[in-house]
C-alpha cells in the first residue's frame, strides 16, 4: 500500500516510476491538519474540491494519464462525459485525503463508514481462525478502509506499505497508535514475519494494482489490453494456506464510505496466476463502475515488459 499522498511504489531501479510530487511534504500535511481542526466535515470536503479544481492544472502529466485511462475504461463515453470523470478523479482524491488526515488526527473514523458489503465473505475467509490476505487497490480511501476493515475483523493486522520519502510524513501517517501494524516493503526482514502471522490467524493487507517492475510481476488482460500486476499477494496466500479477500473502500454520494468485500479467492499450489486473474477481474469491475475513484496516475499498460 501507499499513502494518499502519491508516494512512489516502485522497488526496482529500472521499473515503472509511480506518481510523486512536491506536495507530499510535511508542511502540506500540517496545513491540512489546521483546516480539519476548524472546519466541519461538509465544509472541509467543499474546500478539498475547490483546491482540487484550482490545482489540477499544475499536474499536466498526471491529468494526461488519467484522460488516457478514462478513454480506455469508458470507450463509449462522450468527450464531455470523460472530462467530467477526469475532474472528479482530482476532487475525490482531495476528499479522501482530507478524510484520511482528519481520521489520523484522532477523529473517529468509524462514523464515516456507511457499512460493509460482503460480511459473509469476510466470515468465510476467516472461518476456523484462518488468517486472511486482504488485497485492495488505489481505489477510494484505501488507507482508511484498511483501518476500518481491521477493526471489523478484530485481529492483528499487518499492512504492507512503501516507505515515505519524507520521514515526517511517515511519522504523521503511521507513527501513532492504531488498529494496524505497518510493514515497510523492501525492508530486509519485511516478508519473514508475514507467513507466520497468517498461520497464527492474523491479517495481511497489500495493494494489488501496481506492478513493481520485477520478476514478481505477471501480465493479465485489463480493459482489453495486457497490463502488469504483482503476483506477490497470491504467492504469500498460497505459502500460508489462506484465502485472498478482495476489498475496496468507496466514497458514496452521501459522502460516507462503504467497504465492499468480494468472494474469497483460494490459492492452491500452482494456482497463483489464476487467483491473480480473478482479482484483476474484480478490480476491473470496480474501476468500470467507479472510474472517478481509481487514483492511479501512471499508465499501468506501459509497465508490461517490452513496452
Amino acid at each position: 500500500m501507499t499513502s494518499l499522498s502519491g508516494t512512489p511504489a516502485v522497488a526496482a531501479a529500472d521499473g515503472p516510476r509511480w506518481h510523486a510530487h512536491r506536495f507530499n511534504r510535511a508542511p502540506v500535511y500540517r496545513a491540512a491538519v489546521a483546516l480539519t481542526a476548524v472546519l466541519p466535515r461538509r465544509a472541509r470536503l467543499g474546500v478539498a474540491c475547490a483546491l482540487a479544481d484550482a490545482l489540477a492544472g499544475r499536474f499536466a502529466a498526471e491529468r494526461a494519464v488519467i484522460e488516457r485511462t478514462v478513454r480506455r475504461v469508458l470507450p463509449a463515453a462522450t468527450a464531455a462525459e470523460r472530462a467530467r470523470v477526469v475532474t472528479d478523479v482530482f476532487r475525490h482524491f482531495a476528499m479522501c485525503f482530507a478524510d484520511l488526515v482528519a481520521a489520523n488526527r484522532g477523529r473517529r473514523a468509524a462514523r464515516l463508514l456507511a457499512g460493509v458489503e460482503g460480511e459473509a465473505h469476510v466470515r468465510a475467509a476467516a472461518s476456523g481462525g484462518r488468517g486472511v490476505v486482504v488485497v485492495t487497490a488505489h481505489v477510494g480511501n484505501w488507507e482508511l478502509g484498511g483501518r476500518l476493515l481491521a477493526r471489523r475483523l478484530a485481529r492483528p493486522t499487518h499492512v504492507v506499505v512503501a516507505a515515505e520519502p519524507d520521514p515526517r510524513v511517515e511519522r504523521f501517517l503511521r507513527g501513532g497508535p492504531g488498529p494496524v501494524r505497518f510493514v515497510r516493503r523492501g525492508a530486509p526482514t519485511a516478508a519473514l514475519s508475514l507467513v507466520p502471522a497468517l498461520r497464527r490467524g492474523e491479517v495481511v493487507a497489500l495493494q494489488g494494482d501496481r506492478a513493481l517492475g520485477t520478476r514478481g510481476d505477471a501480465t493479465v488482460p485489463f480493459f482489453g489490453a495486457d497490463a502488469a500486476f504483482p503476483l506477490g499477494p497470491f504467492v504469500l496466500a498460497r505459502a500460508a494456506g489462506v484465502a485472498v479477500l478482495p476489498a475496496f473502500c468507496l466514497l458514496g454520494a452521501d459522502r460516507r464510505y462503504t467497504v465492499r468485500v468480494g468472494a474469497p479467492l483460494e490459492v492452491p499450489a500452482g494456482g497463483e496466476a489464476d487467483a491473480q486473474t480473478r482479482w484483476v477481474g474484480a478490480l476491473e469491475a470496480v474501476v468500470a463502475r467507479h472510474p472517478e475513484q481509481w487514483f492511479n496516475f501512471f499508465d499501468v499498460w506501459s509497465a508490461v515488459p517490452g513496452r
